[in-house]
């Protein structure tokens, strides 16, 4: 069953005792996080981050004292880190990212620390529901050595990712983290699939694999379309593709085979799945701001 970010998040606040929501309010120059990023600091874990480093072990330091989890070492901190202001339940950090804390970043942030009352946390969860629903979607078409090692590449990275197999047997030892579906007719689910969708398809058979990248081709809305395989199977593609599938020259421009390039010479399929991984994040990325862009 796929692991929900969700989830993680609702179990880390149903946790055991106090915790504080770190947050980004402002940035200055170069910094490691943008404005906006939090993590959750409880009194023995964490949940996300405000970019690590010495920014990151104070603001958590501060968060627990303010949870009562530790000492007040008031004077601790280098002289260039500015408090704001302290109350019971919030405080506000000036962090200067330089030398005085060890670090080179240059630039200047402004750290939010609040203790999470009920209110928030349902506002935590809230927002958490609405990024997770918002999400890119990844399709990747065969669940064999290279899909696994994808679908694992793949499954820190926000991105909604569904494994498409057709073998039942293949779907085991898939990641928690990633959606699986078994389906006799996996082209379905392309025609399914949200608007800007990426599609990875990796199958056994080589007569699937053009059906189904035939049919993401055919769609104009998608992000990627990706096919692994060599120089000659994708040329047979083309061929098979302009002349029995009704697909344009433009549409076969499309594809991209094989995934994660030929620049690293490398078939292992955790090297293939790693750069394929990256090949497709940009993919999605570029994707998004163009639509955000035409959308303005």
């Amino acid at each position: 069953m796929m692991t929900s970010k969700v989830q993680d998040l609702k179990e880390f606040l149903a946790g055991t005792g106090p915790v504080a929501l770190v947050e980004v309010a402002g940035t200055r120059g170069s910094t490691p996080r943008e404005k906006g990023a939090y993590m959750l600091v409880s009194p023995i874990a964490t949940y996300g981050t405000i970019g690590g480093g010495q920014l990151e072990y104070m603001a958590i330091d501060k968060a627990r004292q303010m949870s009562g989890v530790l000492p007040s070492r008031k004077g601790m901190e280098p002289a260039t880190v500015h408090r704001i202001d302290v109350q019971e339940a919030c405080a506000t950090l000036d962090v200067p990212l330089g030398p005085e804390i060890g670090q080179c970043c240059g630039g200047r942030v402004e750290v939010l620390i609040r203790l999470v009352d009920g209110v928030m946390a349902a506002e935590l969860i809230a927002t958490a529901q609405a990024e997770e629903e918002h999400l890119p979607h990844l399709y990747i078409f065969g669940g064999g050595h290279v899909g696994k090692a994808l679908a694992a590449s793949v499954s820190l990275l926000p991105l909604h990712v569904v494994v498409v197999e057709t073998r039942a047997e293949e779907l085991e030892g898939i990641t928690e983290a990633v959606e699986t579906r078994l389906t006799a007719m996996p082209e379905e689910m392309v025609r399914q699939a949200p608007a800007g969708s990426a599609f990875a398809v990796l199958t056994h058979d080589h007569a699937l694999d053009f059906l189904i990248a035939a049919e993401a081709l055919k769609r104009n809305d998608t992000a990627y379309v990706g096919m692994i395989g060599s120089k000659t199977k994708k040329a047979t593609f083309r061929n098979w593709f302009l002349k029995t599938a009704n697909g344009s020259e433009a549409e076969f421009e499309r594809l991209v085979s094989p995934i994660g390039g030929d620049a690293v010479k490398d078939k292992r399929p955790p090297v293939i799945a790693a750069l394929a991984a990256s090949e497709m994040m940009t993919a999605l990325v570029r994707h998004q701001v163009k639509a955000g862009a035409e959308a303005a």
